[in-house]
């Protein structure tokens, strides 16, 4: 039994959440009365409400999020219910901002805003000796870093072998991007990054070796940056893998040289671009320096092995579909491994809101609050900018059909024009965003390609069918058997389709 529950309900059991480890860290006292039960979104609120339940707590802390926000409220609702007397604490993003309305915080006993590494433990004290503040809303504002303890070494074992570990070395953002709450986190605030490497190599010599860090920035100190690379360089082996988000018009020669040594696999970059239009840009107070941003994306994809992930946003004030598209086709022909197409959603607290009414901004009032419409792009378009941005994924972000994707751009006037086409053509066919298995979707493209893409049928054929197979499948699809290699009897089907195109072909 623990009089204290630190909970949060993440997206997926890979997720460990951080923000519930540093509280854990720094309760003190209380430490040995508190305890941390994580849950999944995807679960039932009975079970979730089971579960807490079982250790009779005292006092239930939950970390908010855009992602858990509606699942969270009905789990506080069934715990106010059975156990009225239980003390319901809430914090994260979600509760942050905008709270005066919020049915969740209507539940909550408490809610502290901002960062809670130290403000949670505090009101815990008076909690725990019967002493409750009459104010519900605590303002936490921004603990001194040096202060805190570091959470890394409550990752359990279990942790590490299945999940990802999440760390940082900074807070904040010097960006004043529109779209972000981490805009409203100025200044930047670092960490003694010698005492993170510290506990870094403690978790690395217990076996972990998926490391993401959550820094808006990595590269914006760049001495730091060489230094936390250069110790993932030195215990380099097979199986290690680093995530960093990285400002991209900021790779001094340096940053390039360290980068450029890491293995194949072992080095994603998240790069978020979100528009190359410089006015749409100004509208939200984004600086980058486009020439520069692609110099060296070009760069990395061509000089070093690092996994590149750019991020692109459809619905910002002023951009038209046309106008996301010219940026898409010239992020695709930086050839990165992967273009997330995410549509923009009006995070609370973000100063996004001020283009409401000069751009006709339109946003959907339950999460994730994604746009509806602006001045510049309809609903309908956004509708299929949606789906534009799911398909992308299964078939262009999945690794799925790595050669199949290229036959799909080359469809078009433009790589956008091309996808776009396909999107809407596909969306005829099966009706739906999600829920399409993998032998469905290759049996379309296919499909697709045999109408669209001018070459012939055997030669798309014998391409989606490798696609298919690349990953070990066995199961191909009965339209793709005449086209697939390997044995005598599939080469003579190949050939002789060969000689039946020729015929029809005069």
């Amino acid at each position: 039994m623990s009089a204290i529950l630190l909970s949060t309900l993440n997206a997926k059991f890979i997720h460990a959440s951080v923000g519930l480890r540093y509280l854990y860290a720094n309760m003190g006292t209380l430490q040995s009365e508190t305890r941390i039960v994580e849950f999944e979104a995807s679960q039932p609120a009975r079970e979730i409400v089971e579960s807490i339940l079982e250790h009779n707590p005292r006092i239930v802390g939950f970390g908010v999020y855009i992602w858990n926000v509606t699942k969270t409220r009905e789990v506080i609702s069934f715990l106010k219910k059975i156990r009225p007397e239980l003390i319901v604490v809430i914090g994260g993003p979600e509760v942050s901002f905008e709270y005066e309305h919020q049915p969740i915080v209507a539940l909550a006993d408490y809610l502290i805003t901002g960062e809670a590494d130290v403000a949670f433990r505090d009101l815990c004290r008076e909690l725990m000796d019967s002493r409750r503040p009459a104010e519900k809303v605590i303002n936490a504002g921004l603990p001194a870093l040096p202060e805190l303890s570091l959470p890394y070494q409550y990752y359990t074992d279990q942790d590490i072998a299945n999940r990802v570990i999440y760390v940082e070395v900074s807070r904040g953002c010097p960006f004043t991007c529109e779209f972000c709450l981490s805009s409203i986190d100025i200044p930047v605030r670092q960490f003694d990054h010698l005492r993170v490497l510290d506990e870094l190599d403690a978790l690395y010599k217990r076996g972990a070796r998926t490391f993401k860090f959550v820094d808006r920035t990595f590269n914006l100190n760049i001495r730091t940056s060489l230094t936390i690379l250069n110790f993932f360089l030195e215990r380099m082996e097979p199986g290690l893998f680093v995530h960093f988000e990285m400002v991209p018009d900021r790779f001094p020669q340096q940053l390039r040289e360290v980068v450029a040594k890491f293995p194949s696999g072992s080095l994603q970059l998240e790069i978020g671009v979100q528009t190359l239009n410089p006015e749409v840009s100004a509208n939200i107070s984004r600086r980058q320096d486009v020439v520069k941003l692609k110099e060296n994306i070009a760069f990395l994809r061509a000089e070093t092995s690092a996994y590149l992930h750019i991020d692109l946003i459809v619905g910002l004030p002023g951009e038209s579909v046309a106008s996301f598209g010219e940026g898409f086709n010239q992020i695709v022909a930086l050839n990165p491994h992967e273009i997330q197409v995410g549509i923009l959603k009006r995070l609370r607290g973000t100063p996004i809101k001020r283009h409401d009414d000069p751009y006709v901004m339109k946003f959907a009032d339950e999460p994730p609050y994604e746009i509806l419409q602006t001045k510049d792009v309809t609903f309908k378009e956004l509708q299929q900018m949606g789906r534009f941005a799911r398909y992308w994924d299964l078939v262009a972000n999945s690794g799925n059909f790595l050669e199949s994707r290229a036959l799909v751009l080359q469809a078009g006037a433009t790589p956008f024009d091309a996808f776009f086409s396909f999107s809407e053509w596909l969306f005829s066919k099966v009706g739906r965003r999600a829920s399409i298995n993998l032998k469905t979707l290759s049996e379309l493209v296919f499909q697709y390609l045999c109408k669209r893409s001018g070459g012939d049928v055997v030669t798309i054929g014998a391409i989606v069918a490798r696609d298919y197979c690349r990953g070990g499948r066995s199961d191909l699809p009965k339209v793709l058997h005449p086209y697939a290699e390997g044995t005598q009897a599939q080469v003579d089907k190949v050939l002789s389709l060969k000689r039946q195109q020729r015929v029809i072909s005069g």
